[in-house]
């Protein structure tokens, strides 16, 4: 399945937001930190931002061998029933953004599935002690540990 993508980027409503909006991060948030630091502590090793069966898509930890792939989801950008916003500028705009991550999401987990990969999704406000137990659990089934 094709994901289609937006065509156009959308002006920023104010100098406020495109500042922001610049130095918003992709990797290595402080959500995607906690969460890494607590695996660590677990015992669990890892690799981080790795591209996965074909896909131009990478996923934010990935436990190779047992074929666990992480991502940890932004509320924001990809949609989350709990926290999630629509902004008023822009709005046809950011709505079909958001939207599109969502399917792009549905299509990764759905493809890494198929290629016999685990995918588990934390959403950034999770605790990361608690997502990591959860990982942890999944990763050890999964090497038969």
């Amino acid at each position: 399945m094709d994901v289609p993508r937006p065509t156009a980027s959308p002006v920023a409503s104010s100098e406020a937001v495109s500042r922001r909006m610049s130095v918003a991060r992709r990797r290595d948030t402080g959500p995607e930190r906690a969460l890494r630091s607590e695996l660590h502590r677990l015992g669990l090793r890892f690799r981080l931002h790795r591209r996965l069966a074909g896909l131009r898509r990478e996923a934010d930890v990935v436990f190779g061998p047992a074929r666990v792939a992480v991502f940890i989801d932004g509320c924001f950008w990809h949609g989350c029933p709990q926290h999630a916003t629509w902004p008023k500028a822009n709005a046809d705009f950011w709505r079909t953004k958001i939207e599109t991550n969502r399917r792009r999401d549905a299509d990764t987990d759905e493809r890494l599935a198929g290629a016999g990969w685990e995918v588990v999704r934390i959403w950034e406000h999770e605790d990361p002690a608690e997502a990591a137990r959860l990982i942890a659990a999944r990763v050890r089934a999964r090497r038969g540990v």
